[in-house]
């Protein structure tokens, strides 16, 4: 497949969770490949930031998922701002409720995890996708962690909501499969981002310690396949969970 069949020059791209780690990454490297990017964030100031660095080709917008309004409004934005959507990115999520076991876990607890991480996908989806469907084209890529297929103990709200979002892209990936459309999720092990460095680094060196490759992934690496994901080339793998996690899953 030629270069030009795998470009994202010209697409418009939509960022969830841009303001850092993942996100904030992939908005760049989206934009250094061409495509105009919706930088959305709950945090505004780091969104901001980030789209004043390219205002040609990037715009900032402040959304909550959680607000399924306020989601709405994000996907009018993008096409009033560049007339259609192409792709759409989702890295927000939350961590919800560490270092307990399932009973002493609450369940406001848990649904604040939910809200974010899988209700939040699940708005962000059903509002992006009347508009891929009217061109018959798109890509969907959810970032959803390891913990999502292996478990991680002490991390209840986390590794159950990650494990949703890979069930709901299974299930979504089947919807749209002959519309042009695919949907696909990421399973990162941990990626060195600056929440990383504010970690114990006992913490660090145990959840390392689980990778075979004995080191943490960078957000580069995410990016670069995230920008596979959202472009055409990604035209035959859909329902698709991919492994980013130095040999931790390899299913």
């Amino acid at each position: 497949m030629s270069s030009e069949a795998g470009s994202i020059t010209g697409h418009t791209v939509i960022v969830v969770g841009a303001g850092s780690g993942i996100g904030r990454a992939a908005a760049r490297h989206f934009a250094s490949a061409g495509a105009n990017v919706v930088c959305a964030d709950r945090e505004e100031k780091g969104i901001r930031q980030l789209a004043a660095t390219a205002s040609d080709s990037m715009s900032a917008w402040r959304t909550d998922v959680t607000d399924p309004a306020g989601v709405d409004a994000l996907m009018e934005h993008a096409v009033n701002r560049w007339g259609r959507i192409h792709a759409l990115v989702n890295c927000a999520g939350i961590t919800g409720p560490l270092g307990r076991r399932s009973h002493e876990v609450n369940e406001d607890e848990l649904d604040a995890t939910y809200r974010v991480n899988l209700r939040g996908a699940f708005s962000l989806t059903r509002a992006v996708l009347p508009y891929l469907l009217e061109h018959r084209y798109g890509r969907i890529a959810m970032v959803a962690s390891i913990a999502g297929k292996e478990g991680n103990p002490n991390m209840i709200g986390y590794s159950a909501t990650k494990a949703g979002l890979i069930g709901m892209v299974k299930a979504q990936g089947k919807e749209y499969a002959q519309d042009g459309i695919t949907i696909n999720a990421l399973a990162p092990a941990v990626i060195h981002t600056p929440f990383l460095d504010t970690q114990p680094p006992e913490v660090v060196d145990y959840m390392t310690a689980k990778i075979p490759m004995g080191r943490t992934g960078t957000a580069d690496e995410a990016s670069t396949m995230l920008t596979w994901m959202i472009s055409p080339a990604c035209s035959f793998t859909t329902g698709f969970t991919f492994d980013l996690s130095g040999g931790r899953a390899t299913y």
